[in-house]
Protein backbone atom coordinates (compact mmCIF):
# COMPACT_ATOMS: atom_id res chain seq x y z
CA UNK A 1 0.00 0.00 0.00
CA UNK A 2 1.48 3.25 -1.42
CA UNK A 3 1.49 6.35 1.48
CA UNK A 4 1.85 9.59 0.35
CA UNK A 5 1.73 12.73 2.27
CA UNK A 6 -1.57 14.92 1.48
CA UNK A 7 -0.60 19.09 1.70
CA UNK A 8 -4.54 19.43 2.47
CA UNK A 9 -4.41 16.98 5.38
CA UNK A 10 -1.17 17.47 7.01
CA UNK A 11 -0.46 13.86 7.40
CA UNK A 12 0.58 11.04 5.05
CA UNK A 13 -2.48 8.94 3.90
CA UNK A 14 -3.11 5.55 2.41
CA UNK A 15 -3.61 6.29 -1.41
CA UNK A 16 -6.52 5.31 -2.89
CA UNK A 17 -6.94 6.25 -6.24
CA UNK A 18 -10.69 6.85 -7.51
CA UNK A 19 -10.17 4.63 -10.25
CA UNK A 20 -7.43 2.04 -9.89
CA UNK A 21 -7.02 1.17 -13.72
CA UNK A 22 -7.27 5.30 -14.39
CA UNK A 23 -4.81 7.51 -11.98
CA UNK A 24 -4.69 10.74 -12.37
CA UNK A 25 -2.26 12.93 -11.69
CA UNK A 26 -1.51 17.07 -13.02
CA UNK A 27 1.92 18.56 -12.49
CA UNK A 28 2.08 22.65 -13.00
CA UNK A 29 4.56 22.60 -15.61
CA UNK A 30 7.04 25.59 -16.78
CA UNK A 31 6.74 29.11 -18.21
CA UNK A 32 8.45 29.12 -21.06
CA UNK A 33 10.14 32.23 -21.24
CA UNK A 34 14.31 31.10 -20.19
CA UNK A 35 15.75 28.08 -19.31
CA UNK A 36 15.14 26.03 -16.78
CA UNK A 37 17.15 26.22 -13.89
CA UNK A 38 17.83 23.35 -11.31
CA UNK A 39 15.07 24.68 -8.43
CA UNK A 40 12.60 24.23 -11.39
CA UNK A 41 13.63 20.83 -12.46
CA UNK A 42 13.48 19.86 -9.02
CA UNK A 43 9.35 19.09 -9.01
CA UNK A 44 9.72 16.89 -12.39
CA UNK A 45 12.29 14.57 -11.11
CA UNK A 46 10.59 14.50 -7.94
CA UNK A 47 7.03 13.41 -9.62
CA UNK A 48 8.87 11.54 -12.51
CA UNK A 49 9.89 9.00 -9.47
CA UNK A 50 6.05 9.29 -8.12
CA UNK A 51 4.94 8.48 -11.88
CA UNK A 52 7.24 5.37 -12.02
CA UNK A 53 6.17 3.91 -8.47
CA UNK A 54 2.28 4.54 -9.30
CA UNK A 55 2.95 2.65 -12.80
CA UNK A 56 5.17 0.00 -11.02
CA UNK A 57 2.40 -0.53 -8.74
CA UNK A 58 -0.89 -0.05 -10.83
CA UNK A 59 0.19 -1.24 -14.02
CA UNK A 60 2.32 0.28 -16.73
CA UNK A 61 -0.60 1.98 -18.52
CA UNK A 62 -2.57 2.98 -15.28
CA UNK A 63 -1.74 6.30 -14.78
CA UNK A 64 -2.63 9.58 -16.91
CA UNK A 65 0.19 11.99 -15.96
CA UNK A 66 -0.52 15.32 -17.40
CA UNK A 67 1.91 18.40 -16.71
CA UNK A 68 1.48 21.59 -19.21
CA UNK A 69 3.46 24.08 -20.61
CA UNK A 70 2.62 28.00 -20.01
CA UNK A 71 2.88 29.60 -23.40
CA UNK A 72 0.85 32.95 -22.18
CA UNK A 73 2.10 35.08 -19.65
CA UNK A 74 3.44 39.06 -19.25
CA UNK A 75 7.54 37.20 -18.93
CA UNK A 76 7.20 35.68 -22.49
CA UNK A 77 5.36 38.61 -23.92
CA UNK A 78 7.96 40.32 -22.27
CA UNK A 79 10.44 38.42 -23.60
CA UNK A 80 8.97 38.34 -27.10
CA UNK A 81 9.03 41.79 -27.06
CA UNK A 82 12.78 42.59 -26.42
CA UNK A 83 13.58 40.19 -29.41
CA UNK A 84 10.60 41.52 -31.86
CA UNK A 85 9.52 38.27 -32.31
CA UNK A 86 6.28 36.79 -32.25
CA UNK A 87 5.57 34.80 -28.55
CA UNK A 88 5.26 31.36 -30.09
CA UNK A 89 8.90 32.34 -31.55
CA UNK A 90 10.02 32.39 -27.65
CA UNK A 91 7.57 29.80 -26.21
CA UNK A 92 8.83 26.73 -28.98
CA UNK A 93 12.16 27.68 -28.44
CA UNK A 94 12.42 27.09 -24.58
CA UNK A 95 9.60 24.45 -24.76
CA UNK A 96 12.14 22.02 -26.57
CA UNK A 97 15.02 23.17 -23.97
CA UNK A 98 13.01 22.23 -21.32
CA UNK A 99 12.44 18.77 -22.93
CA UNK A 100 16.06 18.23 -23.94
CA UNK A 101 17.12 19.39 -20.22
CA UNK A 102 14.48 16.78 -18.58
CA UNK A 103 15.32 13.88 -20.56
CA UNK A 104 18.88 14.98 -19.83
CA UNK A 105 17.51 14.01 -16.42
CA UNK A 106 16.21 10.45 -17.66
CA UNK A 107 12.46 12.74 -17.10
CA UNK A 108 10.25 10.21 -18.73
CA UNK A 109 7.10 11.79 -21.07
CA UNK A 110 4.30 12.49 -19.50
CA UNK A 111 1.20 10.86 -20.99
CA UNK A 112 0.03 14.82 -21.97
CA UNK A 113 1.81 18.10 -21.96
CA UNK A 114 -0.85 20.53 -22.49
CA UNK A 115 -0.61 24.05 -23.66
CA UNK A 116 -2.78 26.89 -22.80
CA UNK A 117 -2.70 28.70 -25.75
CA UNK A 118 -4.78 25.49 -26.65
CA UNK A 119 -7.06 25.76 -24.29
CA UNK A 120 -8.39 29.25 -24.17
CA UNK A 121 -12.05 27.85 -25.20
CA UNK A 122 -12.27 25.58 -21.77
CA UNK A 123 -11.17 28.97 -19.93
CA UNK A 124 -13.19 30.66 -21.32
CA UNK A 125 -16.28 28.45 -20.32
CA UNK A 126 -15.25 27.65 -17.25
CA UNK A 127 -14.85 31.83 -16.29
CA UNK A 128 -18.37 32.06 -17.70
CA UNK A 129 -19.58 29.11 -15.24
CA UNK A 130 -18.07 31.22 -12.24
CA UNK A 131 -20.13 34.29 -13.30
CA UNK A 132 -22.92 31.86 -13.38
CA UNK A 133 -22.63 30.63 -9.65
CA UNK A 134 -21.55 34.31 -8.50
CA UNK A 135 -17.80 33.50 -8.06
CA UNK A 136 -16.72 35.81 -10.29
CA UNK A 137 -17.44 39.48 -11.94
CA UNK A 138 -16.80 41.52 -14.83
CA UNK A 139 -15.69 44.74 -14.23
CA UNK A 140 -13.74 47.30 -16.53
CA UNK A 141 -13.01 44.38 -19.70
CA UNK A 142 -11.53 42.18 -16.23
CA UNK A 143 -12.83 39.26 -15.09
CA UNK A 144 -11.80 38.74 -11.62
CA UNK A 145 -12.50 35.74 -8.73
CA UNK A 146 -14.41 37.23 -6.02
CA UNK A 147 -12.22 36.14 -3.00
CA UNK A 148 -15.56 36.12 -0.36
CA UNK A 149 -17.58 34.12 -2.13
CA UNK A 150 -15.24 31.30 -1.19
CA UNK A 151 -15.82 30.62 2.17
CA UNK A 152 -13.24 27.94 2.43
CA UNK A 153 -10.62 30.08 0.84
CA UNK A 154 -7.40 29.69 1.91
CA UNK A 155 -7.99 25.62 3.16
CA UNK A 156 -4.85 24.56 1.92
CA UNK A 157 -2.12 26.95 2.93
CA UNK A 158 -4.53 28.14 5.95
CA UNK A 159 -2.84 31.62 6.34
CA UNK A 160 -5.33 34.33 7.46
CA UNK A 161 -6.70 37.41 5.53
CA UNK A 162 -3.94 39.34 5.53
CA UNK A 163 -0.77 36.90 5.25
CA UNK A 164 -3.12 35.75 2.24
CA UNK A 165 -3.32 39.38 0.79
CA UNK A 166 0.18 40.05 0.96
CA UNK A 167 1.44 36.92 0.07
CA UNK A 168 -0.37 36.97 -3.55
CA UNK A 169 1.28 40.54 -4.17
CA UNK A 170 -2.23 41.46 -5.44
CA UNK A 171 -2.54 44.49 -7.35
CA UNK A 172 -4.26 47.40 -6.13
CA UNK A 173 -7.12 48.16 -8.92
CA UNK A 174 -10.50 50.35 -8.15
CA UNK A 175 -12.62 48.05 -9.99
CA UNK A 176 -11.64 44.88 -7.27
CA UNK A 177 -14.58 44.74 -5.43
CA UNK A 178 -12.37 42.95 -2.65
CA UNK A 179 -8.60 43.57 -2.33
CA UNK A 180 -7.41 39.43 -2.37
CA UNK A 181 -9.68 39.22 -5.42
CA UNK A 182 -7.74 37.63 -8.43
CA UNK A 183 -7.58 38.25 -12.11
CA UNK A 184 -9.05 34.89 -14.36
CA UNK A 185 -9.17 37.20 -17.87
CA UNK A 186 -7.26 40.57 -18.67
CA UNK A 187 -7.39 43.03 -22.04
CA UNK A 188 -4.80 42.69 -24.39
CA UNK A 189 -3.98 45.87 -26.12
CA UNK A 190 -4.02 45.83 -30.11
CA UNK A 191 -0.08 44.96 -30.23
CA UNK A 192 -0.11 41.71 -27.42
CA UNK A 193 -1.29 38.29 -27.90
CA UNK A 194 -5.16 37.76 -26.95
CA UNK A 195 -8.29 36.48 -28.11
CA UNK A 196 -11.92 37.15 -28.41
CA UNK A 197 -14.34 36.69 -25.30
CA UNK A 198 -17.87 37.82 -24.07
CA UNK A 199 -15.41 40.16 -22.14
CA UNK A 200 -13.61 41.59 -25.08
CA UNK A 201 -10.29 40.83 -26.76
CA UNK A 202 -7.81 39.78 -23.85
CA UNK A 203 -5.94 36.77 -22.13
CA UNK A 204 -6.38 34.74 -18.94
CA UNK A 205 -5.22 34.97 -15.98
CA UNK A 206 -2.20 32.36 -14.76
CA UNK A 207 -4.08 30.61 -12.39
CA UNK A 208 -7.10 29.70 -14.28
CA UNK A 209 -5.00 28.05 -17.11
CA UNK A 210 -4.66 24.52 -15.11
CA UNK A 211 -7.98 24.67 -13.89
CA UNK A 212 -9.09 24.18 -17.07
CA UNK A 213 -6.26 21.82 -18.44
CA UNK A 214 -6.49 19.76 -15.88
CA UNK A 215 -10.44 19.39 -16.30
CA UNK A 216 -10.26 19.44 -19.98
CA UNK A 217 -7.93 15.90 -19.82
CA UNK A 218 -8.31 14.28 -16.47
CA UNK A 219 -11.70 14.99 -15.19
CA UNK A 220 -13.63 17.40 -12.73
CA UNK A 221 -11.65 15.39 -9.96
CA UNK A 222 -8.27 14.63 -9.89
CA UNK A 223 -6.19 12.07 -7.91
CA UNK A 224 -3.06 13.58 -7.18
CA UNK A 225 -2.20 17.51 -7.53
CA UNK A 226 1.52 18.03 -7.25
CA UNK A 227 3.90 21.15 -7.59
CA UNK A 228 6.90 23.11 -5.58
CA UNK A 229 5.97 23.90 -2.57
CA UNK A 230 6.07 27.82 -3.75
CA UNK A 231 2.74 26.79 -5.63
CA UNK A 232 0.74 26.16 -2.48
CA UNK A 233 -0.11 30.05 -2.47
CA UNK A 234 -1.63 31.23 -4.51
CA UNK A 235 -1.91 29.27 -7.58
CA UNK A 236 -2.83 26.13 -6.15
CA UNK A 237 -5.46 27.86 -3.35
CA UNK A 238 -6.82 29.56 -6.76
CA UNK A 239 -6.88 26.38 -8.85
CA UNK A 240 -9.30 25.13 -6.19
CA UNK A 241 -11.34 27.75 -5.58
CA UNK A 242 -11.75 28.55 -9.81
CA UNK A 243 -12.49 24.55 -10.18
CA UNK A 244 -14.92 23.72 -7.55
CA UNK A 245 -16.46 26.85 -7.58
CA UNK A 246 -17.34 26.18 -11.39
CA UNK A 247 -17.73 22.74 -10.91
CA UNK A 248 -19.49 22.22 -7.13
CA UNK A 249 -17.12 19.21 -6.60
CA UNK A 250 -14.11 18.30 -4.60
CA UNK A 251 -11.25 19.22 -6.90
CA UNK A 252 -8.14 17.08 -6.21
CA UNK A 253 -7.70 13.90 -3.20
CA UNK A 254 -4.20 14.60 -2.58
CA UNK A 255 -2.11 17.53 -2.84
CA UNK A 256 1.73 17.08 -3.17
CA UNK A 257 4.52 19.66 -2.64
CA UNK A 258 8.29 19.43 -2.88
CA UNK A 259 10.71 21.34 -0.60
CA UNK A 260 12.37 24.15 -2.11
CA UNK A 261 16.10 24.45 -3.65
CA UNK A 262 18.54 26.42 -1.50
CA UNK A 263 21.59 28.44 -1.86
CA UNK A 264 22.95 29.78 1.36
CA UNK A 265 19.54 29.03 2.90
CA UNK A 266 17.58 31.34 0.61
CA UNK A 267 15.34 29.69 -2.39
CA UNK A 268 16.71 29.50 -5.61
CA UNK A 269 14.68 31.79 -7.88
CA UNK A 270 15.18 33.86 -11.15
CA UNK A 271 13.90 37.02 -9.24
CA UNK A 272 16.97 36.65 -6.57
CA UNK A 273 19.05 35.85 -9.03
CA UNK A 274 20.56 33.02 -7.07
CA UNK A 275 19.98 30.14 -9.98
CA UNK A 276 21.90 27.81 -11.81
CA UNK A 277 20.24 26.64 -14.83
CA UNK A 278 19.92 22.71 -15.72
CA UNK A 279 22.38 23.40 -18.68
CA UNK A 280 25.15 25.45 -17.03
CA UNK A 281 24.93 22.70 -14.67
CA UNK A 282 25.41 19.94 -17.07
CA UNK A 283 28.33 21.21 -18.17
CA UNK A 284 30.16 20.38 -15.03
CA UNK A 285 28.48 17.62 -14.06
CA UNK A 286 26.89 14.27 -15.11
CA UNK A 287 22.81 14.41 -15.88
CA UNK A 288 22.83 11.32 -14.08
CA UNK A 289 25.26 12.81 -10.89
CA UNK A 290 22.63 15.42 -10.90
CA UNK A 291 19.42 13.30 -11.23
CA UNK A 292 21.28 11.39 -8.13
CA UNK A 293 21.61 14.45 -6.26
CA UNK A 294 18.10 15.65 -6.38
CA UNK A 295 16.53 12.13 -5.38
CA UNK A 296 18.69 11.05 -2.09
CA UNK A 297 17.13 13.63 -0.33
CA UNK A 298 14.16 13.22 0.38
CA UNK A 299 11.45 15.49 -1.33
CA UNK A 300 9.52 17.42 0.79
CA UNK A 301 12.57 18.80 2.45
CA UNK A 302 14.79 22.03 1.66
CA UNK A 303 17.53 20.63 -1.07
CA UNK A 304 20.84 22.60 -0.67
CA UNK A 305 22.76 23.34 -3.78
CA UNK A 306 26.28 24.02 -3.92
CA UNK A 307 29.44 22.11 -6.11
CA UNK A 308 30.21 20.46 -3.17
CA UNK A 309 26.72 18.19 -2.19
CA UNK A 310 26.85 17.94 -5.83
CA UNK A 311 30.60 16.51 -5.40
CA UNK A 312 29.29 14.19 -2.50
CA UNK A 313 26.53 13.15 -4.98
CA UNK A 314 28.83 12.16 -7.56
CA UNK A 315 31.21 10.24 -4.98
CA UNK A 316 28.30 8.46 -4.56
CA UNK A 317 27.31 7.32 -7.46
CA UNK A 318 30.54 6.57 -8.57
CA UNK A 319 30.96 4.14 -5.75
CA UNK A 320 27.84 2.17 -6.74
CA UNK A 321 28.97 2.02 -10.47
CA UNK A 322 32.15 1.01 -9.15
CA UNK A 323 30.53 -2.12 -7.26
CA UNK A 324 28.92 -3.13 -10.92
CA UNK A 325 31.90 -2.87 -12.77
CA UNK A 326 32.98 -6.36 -11.63
CA UNK A 327 29.36 -7.69 -12.41
CA UNK A 328 29.29 -6.56 -16.03
CA UNK A 329 26.17 -9.32 -16.52
CA UNK A 330 24.47 -8.05 -14.32
CA UNK A 331 20.29 -8.18 -15.09
CA UNK A 332 17.93 -5.44 -14.60
CA UNK A 333 15.10 -7.95 -12.69
CA UNK A 334 14.16 -7.07 -9.16
CA UNK A 335 13.62 -9.62 -6.89
CA UNK A 336 11.19 -8.74 -4.66
CA UNK A 337 11.38 -11.07 -1.91
CA UNK A 338 15.18 -10.22 -0.87
CA UNK A 339 15.29 -8.25 2.05
CA UNK A 340 16.58 -5.41 0.47
CA UNK A 341 14.37 -5.10 -2.01
CA UNK A 342 11.50 -5.54 0.63
CA UNK A 343 13.18 -2.50 2.32
CA UNK A 344 13.81 -0.35 -0.11
CA UNK A 345 10.51 -0.59 -1.34
CA UNK A 346 8.82 -0.19 2.01
CA UNK A 347 10.57 2.91 2.07
CA UNK A 348 9.47 4.24 -1.36
CA UNK A 349 5.50 3.08 -0.53
CA UNK A 350 6.21 5.21 2.50
CA UNK A 351 6.14 8.42 0.76
CA UNK A 352 8.84 7.76 -1.47
CA UNK A 353 11.67 7.88 1.20
CA UNK A 354 14.62 7.74 -1.38
CA UNK A 355 17.29 8.33 1.54
CA UNK A 356 16.20 5.16 3.09
CA UNK A 357 15.97 3.57 -0.89
CA UNK A 358 19.36 4.82 -1.29
CA UNK A 359 20.80 3.68 1.74
CA UNK A 360 19.50 -0.37 0.53
CA UNK A 361 21.97 0.67 -2.88
CA UNK A 362 24.87 1.53 -0.72
CA UNK A 363 24.62 -1.75 1.49
CA UNK A 364 23.94 -4.44 -1.56
CA UNK A 365 26.95 -2.24 -2.86
CA UNK A 366 29.18 -3.53 0.08
CA UNK A 367 28.21 -7.40 -0.92
CA UNK A 368 28.75 -6.38 -4.76
CA UNK A 369 32.29 -5.33 -3.62
CA UNK A 370 32.58 -8.77 -1.68
CA UNK A 371 32.00 -10.95 -4.65
CA UNK A 372 28.10 -11.09 -4.55
CA UNK A 373 26.74 -11.12 -8.22
CA UNK A 374 23.04 -11.54 -6.91
CA UNK A 375 23.64 -7.90 -5.00
CA UNK A 376 25.19 -6.46 -7.89
CA UNK A 377 21.94 -7.61 -10.09
CA UNK A 378 19.72 -6.30 -7.31
CA UNK A 379 21.67 -2.95 -7.11
CA UNK A 380 21.27 -2.52 -10.87
CA UNK A 381 17.42 -3.63 -10.77
CA UNK A 382 16.44 -1.36 -7.86
CA UNK A 383 18.74 1.63 -9.14
CA UNK A 384 16.41 1.44 -12.59
CA UNK A 385 13.37 2.16 -10.11
CA UNK A 386 14.85 5.04 -9.78
CA UNK A 387 15.71 5.90 -13.31
CA UNK A 388 19.85 5.08 -11.77
CA UNK A 389 22.44 2.47 -12.40
CA UNK A 390 21.36 1.89 -16.04
CA UNK A 391 24.71 2.31 -17.91
CA UNK A 392 27.34 0.23 -18.56
CA UNK A 393 29.71 0.93 -15.62
CA UNK A 394 32.15 2.18 -17.48
CA UNK A 395 30.66 4.49 -19.53
CA UNK A 396 29.76 6.86 -16.20
CA UNK A 397 33.00 5.75 -14.55
CA UNK A 398 35.12 6.82 -18.04
CA UNK A 399 33.18 10.11 -17.89
CA UNK A 400 31.46 9.81 -21.30
CA UNK A 401 27.61 11.89 -20.53
CA UNK A 402 24.80 9.96 -20.29
CA UNK A 403 22.16 10.33 -23.31
CA UNK A 404 24.89 10.25 -25.95
CA UNK A 405 24.04 7.05 -27.74
CA UNK A 406 24.59 6.95 -31.36
CA UNK A 407 21.16 6.85 -31.93
CA UNK A 408 20.73 10.53 -30.16
CA UNK A 409 23.62 11.59 -31.79
CA UNK A 410 21.92 10.42 -35.26
CA UNK A 411 18.59 12.31 -33.99
CA UNK A 412 20.74 15.90 -33.49
CA UNK A 413 22.26 15.75 -36.64
CA UNK A 414 18.95 15.49 -38.53
CA UNK A 415 17.11 18.29 -36.69
CA UNK A 416 20.50 20.51 -36.94
CA UNK A 417 19.71 19.50 -41.22
CA UNK A 418 16.60 20.59 -40.51
CA UNK A 419 17.42 23.99 -39.47
CA UNK A 420 19.96 24.42 -41.93
CA UNK A 421 17.28 23.48 -44.24
CA UNK A 422 14.78 26.26 -43.49
CA UNK A 423 17.81 28.52 -43.28
CA UNK A 424 17.49 28.91 -39.12
CA UNK A 425 21.13 29.33 -38.55
CA UNK A 426 20.83 30.38 -34.88
CA UNK A 427 19.10 26.73 -33.87
CA UNK A 428 21.62 24.86 -36.59
CA UNK A 429 24.60 26.49 -34.24
CA UNK A 430 23.10 25.80 -30.97
CA UNK A 431 22.32 22.18 -31.77
CA UNK A 432 26.18 21.99 -32.90
CA UNK A 433 26.79 23.74 -29.32
CA UNK A 434 24.89 21.63 -27.65
CA UNK A 435 26.15 18.18 -29.29
CA UNK A 436 30.01 19.86 -28.24
CA UNK A 437 28.86 20.09 -24.65
CA UNK A 438 28.16 16.20 -24.95
CA UNK A 439 31.66 16.08 -26.36
CA UNK A 440 30.24 15.07 -29.60
CA UNK A 441 32.09 17.59 -32.90
CA UNK A 442 30.70 17.69 -35.44
CA UNK A 443 32.73 18.12 -39.34
CA UNK A 444 31.02 19.28 -42.57
CA UNK A 445 32.50 18.20 -45.45
CA UNK A 446 31.20 17.94 -49.14
CA UNK A 447 27.56 18.57 -47.52
CA UNK A 448 27.68 15.49 -45.40
CA UNK A 449 28.14 15.90 -41.72
CA UNK A 450 29.96 13.43 -39.84
CA UNK A 451 30.96 12.99 -35.85
CA UNK A 452 33.39 11.90 -33.56
CA UNK A 453 33.76 11.88 -29.86
CA UNK A 454 36.01 14.29 -28.12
Amino acid sequence: MIRLYDTMAREKRAFEPADPSRVTMYVCGPTVYNRAHIGNARPYVVFDLLARLLRHHYGADSLVYARNFTDVDDKIIDAARAENVDPSIVTSRYEKLFLDDMAALSVLPTTLMPRATEHIGEMIGMIARLIETGHAYEAEEHVLFHVPSDRDYGVLSRRDRDAMIAGARVEVASYKKDPADFVLWKPSAPDVIGWDSPWGRGRPGWHIECSAMAEAHLGETIDIHAGGVDLQFPHHENEIAQSEGANGKKFVNYWMHNGFVQVDKEKMSKSLGNFFTVRDILKKYDAEVVRFFILRAHYRSPLNYSDAHLDDAKAALTRLYTALRDHPAAQAKVDWHEPHAQRFKQAMDDDFGTPEAVAELHQLANQAFQGDAGAARQLKALGGVLGLLQREPQEFLQGRPAGVSEAWIAEKIAERQAARARKDYGEADRIRAELLERGIVLEDKAGITSWRRL
